[in-house]
C-alpha cells in the first residue's frame, strides 16, 4: 500500500503532536536543549580563551620583531654616526698635532732677552 505525500505529512504531524504532549518526551527535549545551550556556551568560552592566548602570543612575537628591527636599524645608523664622529676626532687631532708642532718649533725665549744672555 502506497501512501501519498499528504498522508505521510498527516501521520508525521499526529506523531509529533502525540510526542509533544508526552511528559517524558518534553523533559527529554528540554534536557537536550539545555545540554546544547550549555555546550555552546562552553565552546564559545573555550574559543574566546584560545583566541586571547593566540593574540597574546602574536603580540609577544610582534614585540620581539619590533625590538629586532629597532636594534638592526640602530646598528646600521650607528656605523654612519661612528664614521662621522671618527672624522671629527681625526680633524681635531690633526689640528692639535699641527698646533703642537708649531708650538714646539718656536723658541720659548726671545733671543735678546735677559735670561738668554
Amino acid at each position: 500500500m502506497k501512501l501519498g505525500v499528504n498522508q505521510i505529512g498527516t501521520q508525521l504531524g499526529t506523531l509529533a503532536a502525540s510526542l509533544k504532549n508526552s511528559i517524558r518526551v518534553r523533559k527529554g527535549m528540554w534536557t537536550i536543549i539545555a545540554l546544547v545551550i550549555i555546550l555552546q556556551v562552553y565552546f564559545v568560552r573555550e574559543l574566546l580563551a584560545a583566541e586571547l592566548l593566540f593574540g597574546m602570543a602574536f603580540a609577544v612575537l610582534l614585540a620581539l620583531g619590533g625590538v629586532a628591527y629597532v636594534l638592526g636599524s640602530i646598528g646600521e645608523h650607528g656605523l654612519g654616526w661612528t664614521e662621522a664622529g671618527v672624522r671629527i676626532v681625526g680633524i681635531s687631532a690633526r689640528r692639535g698635532y699641527v698646533a703642537l708642532e708649531e708650538l714646539s718649533s718656536r723658541a720659548f725665549r726671545r733671543v735678546r732677552s735677559q735670561s738668554a744672555q
